[in-house]
């Protein structure tokens, strides 16, 4: 908590920094990812004023939507929820179900919407081109485990809601290359034999900890042994 408090404090005097540079020095422009006073593009480079701007998403359900409706459509295809609760005691609001996005999904899922701007963000700007690098070609499919589930972190009795009772969590298990070129977190992330796909899933991981406030993997606990849990609830826990 003391980390994430830190961490914030930081961010809000740049962004104040940068705010007051550029209204001192008007001959001066602020790219758009650097800019706080520009709306958030899905092509925006990470900084951590997109970061921020990524966070204030999730107090802005219009705005969210309206960014992802300006995905082209051969990059997203998905539709808007009326606030519901599927479950008594889950209620879920600001949320999209996602049929498929650049690459092709094990099953739709319904998801909050601003989690969903992160991924397409990442999916875009950082798995894609980390494929690339590893493979020679891109991720066509992803393995998950879904997103929605109407309990508490690791199904304790008395432990706070996961992010996964809001649709707020995203945990996916694997990715398909173009050729069928299978990647599992389970079987591959400690594999010696296949040294790329290990690879590929530790720049994954790493890369997704710019995306999403919180990123777990094998090496936090056993439970996330098969998979990497995103959502965007804290400010840079990646574990």
């Amino acid at each position: 908590m003391r980390l994430f408090k830190s961490g914030f404090a930081a961010l809000f005097c740049l962004l104040l920094l940068l705010t007051l540079f550029a209204l001192l020095q008007p001959w001066w422009t602020l790219p758009s990812a650097w800019n706080p006073r520009t709306p958030l593009s899905l092509d925006d480079a990470i900084t951590p004023v997109t970061r921020w701007k990524m966070h204030q998403l999730q107090s802005a359900p219009q705005h969210c939507l309206a960014l992802l409706n300006s995905a082209e459509p051969d990059a997203l295809q998905h539709m808007p929820l009326e606030d519901y609760t599927p479950v008594a005691g889950c209620p879920l609001s600001n949320v999209v179900r996602v049929q498929r996005t650049g690459v092709r999904f094990s099953a739709p899922f319904t998801l909050t919407c601003p989690v969903a701007v992160s991924w397409l963000m990442f999916e875009r700007q950082r798995l894609q081109p980390l494929a690339e690098q590893h493979f020679g070609e891109s991720i066509s499919r992803i393995q998950h485990f879904g997103t929605f589930a109407c309990r508490n972190i690791y199904h304790r009795k008395n432990a706070r809601r996961s992010q996964h009772a809001s649709a707020a969590a995203f945990d996916v298990a694997g990715f398909t290359t173009q050729s069928g070129v299978r990647v599992s977190v389970l079987k591959d992330w400690n594999n010696q034999s296949a040294a790329n796909k290990s690879a590929f899933l530790h720049d994954v991981h790493d890369a997704a900890c710019d995306y999403f406030g919180t990123v777990l993997g094998p090496d936090y606990n056993a439970p996330h042994a098969n998979h990497f849990h995103l959502d965007n609830s804290n400010f840079g826990y990646c574990r």
